[in-house]
């Protein structure tokens, strides 16, 4: 992978680019990395589509994520203004600014969606110097490379092992702290909310921390362009209390879920449909809404 990437280093970016997208299509050939997985989630959040429009984004997706890889990596030996040059569109950088302002701290949450890793690059650019939370994992060098790479773009990592006493303080200090929030893990503290209509285990972590600490909440993402630019989008996840804390919680999840749906509607091919997104979801769910991955409805079982 090391060499892969040294010798995409030596060509131009849209070649390198281009290139990544090829190698990402292999995830979607006969027998790829999951590709009935994606068919069947792409199919139930886009009932409308006929198998044609279903290969489309499916297969758009492979090259997605091809070419995402090919960017982060290429993006951390960029310079900052090299950075900025690549997104040629930005809408609702003011909330930033507003949640930033005075030192004052922030919370960005993004997903899954466009292209995350150069999202943290772009905000360390812009002067902003994330903190992301990150998830370990199993492949400790592919780990490393990665972090190794997000270092450079400026972003600074918090495992996730780490994160409750690591955000807590930072928050206190006034930083601006990141969450990606659209995978459901395993005992993670979550919400189930719609998306797409079905109850998606969804992780609450950013609301949580957004009511104890009183502090804004800027859903994000980096779109790519039909040119190859990107335009990054920011828009506030209002915190509206009620008193109920549990309820207020859920509300925040479910209002960036509503978000998030709404630019996977206008991106589609953007998303990371490789992620099983309905495999948790709560008890008594109708067979109708269960996991769309799932051949057999009736092998479906709660989760936690």
């Amino acid at each position: 992978m090391r060499a892969l990437f040294a010798a995409l280093n030596r060509m131009s970016w849209d070649k390198a680019c281009r290139l990544g997208e090829r190698i990402g299509e292999l995830g979607y050939s006969p027998g790829g990395v999951r590709r009935d997985v994606v068919e069947r989630q792409i199919a139930a959040a886009f009932p409308e589509l006929d198998a044609r429009g279903v290969e489309r984004i499916a297969r758009g997706s492979y090259r997605h994520l091809g070419r995402n890889a090919v960017e982060a990596t290429l993006a951390a030996n960029k310079s900052r203004q090299e950075i900025l040059d690549l997104v040629e569109q930005v809408d609702g950088w003011e909330h930033v600014e507003r949640a930033t302002a005075d030192g004052t701290a922030g919370i960005g949450v993004a997903a899954h969606h466009g292209n995350w890793e150069l999202l943290g690059g772009f905000l360390a650019a812009r002067g902003v110097s994330p903190e992301v939370v990150v998830r370990g994992m199993d492949n400790r060098l592919f780990e490393d490379y990665l972090n190794q790479n997000r270092a450079k773009l400026g972003i600074r990592i918090v495992h996730d092992t780490e994160a409750v006493r690591q955000l807590t303080k930072s928050l206190r200090e006034g930083r601006f702290v990141c969450m990606l929030a659209d995978q459901g893990v395993l005992g993670l503290a979550s919400s189930f909310v719609p998306f797409f209509g079905r109850p998606a285990k969804t992780p609450r972590g950013f609301a949580v921390f957004a009511l104890r600490f009183e502090v804004p909440v800027c859903f994000m993402d980096m779109l790519r362009l039909p040119n190859g630019k990107f335009r990054a989008v920011f828009e506030p996840i209002e915190i509206q209390r009620t008193g109920d804390k549990e309820r207020d919680i859920d509300a925040m999840v479910e209002r960036y879920s509503q978000v998030l749906e709404k630019w996977v509607r206008q991106y589609p091919e953007q998303y990371f449909w490789q992620h099983r997104r309905w495999r948790r979801q709560p008890e008594g769910t109708p067979v109708e809404l269960r996991d769309p991955a799932l051949k057999d409805p009736a092998l479906w079982t709660p989760s936690r």
